[in-house]
């Protein structure tokens, strides 16, 4: 008996130890576990980090390579652009030295000729001296025809006076107030009163007759247009034919008409045409340093936008917004009216 106990604790016992290594087991096979994940986890971190530093180095090699590359192609476009810009500069510095000496001789023998504008100088002073004098001339005989006008009108004025107050005047009864007993002789307005007669102011009266010719506040009724003159009336007259041809003569035309405001523009054309017909060499200019090449035109004159003005039809910059008035010069002066009517002789006659 005591046996079979001793046997059942025994086996207690063996399957109590089984039971706690078979938790122990558990509990240590979990561990191992999260051991082992733990390991995996690392080891695919590592292998995964490895991998992108390979390809991220692999991408800046390959970015490096490909930016030097475009840095180098930049580079060579750079300096072609810089060279072509220098050479540009240098034959349009070349070409600009050209045009300045070729446009100076061109002013200098054609536009602005310092003998030719003395002699226009001194012709135009001396026509300024004889204009001059005629319009002194003009100027004296207007003022004496003025002169003599004022002295007309004012013997007029005086006279006109006299008939008015010609009742002042003496007679051989009553001396007038230009008469005085005490002077030796009468006064001077004594003998204009003497030398006019009195003025009548008329009136008119209803028995008076319309059509007389004393009658001054009644005036006939005049036609609108004259007769014509259909053969030559009698006395000192001359041939209608004549009159009217004398009436509507030709317009006498002024400087400004006469002479037009192109002239010197038409005579430079003239010159220019000539001067093409006679000259010696037709050969197109050539650099000579660029024998084998043919010559390139300027930028300015090869626009899509149109071919300047500069250097062909003015050669000075133009700044229209700051011009005084907004209309251009003109090289001739307009006439002055006096002018035309200065010595101007008319057919003179009785009509």
């Amino acid at each position: 008996m005591a046996a079979m106990v001793r046997l059942h604790r025994q086996t207690d016992q063996i399957v109590e130890e089984s039971y706690q290594r078979k938790n122990e087991a558990e509990n240590q096979r979990e561990r191992e576990f999260i051991a082992s994940l733990k390991i995996q986890a690392w080891f695919r971190g590592s292998r995964t980090r490895s991998y992108i530093t390979h390809l991220n180095h692999s991408a800046n090699i390959i970015q490096k390579r490909w930016r030097g590359y475009l840095g180098r192609r930049y580079f060579r476009i750079l300096v072609k652009n810089s060279v072509l810009i220098m050479k540009l500069n240098h034959y349009n510095e070349k070409a600009t030295k050209i045009q300045k000496m070729w446009r100076g001789y061109y002013v200098r023998k054609y536009v602005f000729n310092y003998f030719s504008r003395k002699r226009y100088l001194e012709a135009l002073q001396i026509k300024n001296e004889i204009v001059r004098s005629e319009l002194e001339e003009y100027a004296e005989q207007q003022e004496q025809i003025a002169h003599k006008k004022m002295e007309e009108e004012e013997v007029k004025h005086r006279e006109h006076q006299a008939r008015k107050y010609h009742y002042l005047i003496s007679t051989e009864v009553i001396p007038g107030i230009f008469n005085s007993p005490f002077l030796p002789y009468p006064s001077e307005k004594e003998y204009i009163l003497r030398s006019v007669k009195p003025l009548v102011h008329k009136k008119k009266r209803p028995d008076q007759d319309p059509y007389d010719p004393v009658c001054r506040s009644y005036d006939l009724p005049k036609p609108k247009q004259l007769p014509p003159l259909s053969q030559k009336p009698q006395g000192p007259f001359r041939d209608p034919v004549d009159v009217q041809k004398q009436r509507y003569k030709p317009f006498q035309q002024t400087l400004r008409v006469s002479t037009s405001f192109t002239a010197l523009e038409e005579a430079r054309q003239a010159m220019k045409a000539e001067e093409w017909v006679t000259r010696l060499n037709d050969n197109i200019f050539v650099p000579f340093s660029k024998k084998d090449q043919k010559y390139e035109p300027m930028l300015h004159t090869t626009s899509q936008y149109g071919h300047l003005p500069f250097g062909t039809h003015f050669y000075r910059e133009e700044f229209l917004d700051k011009h005084v008035v907004s209309q251009p010069f003109k090289i001739l002066v307009p006439p002055i009216p006096i002018f035309d009517k200065l010595n101007d002789t008319y057919s003179q006659g009785q009509v």
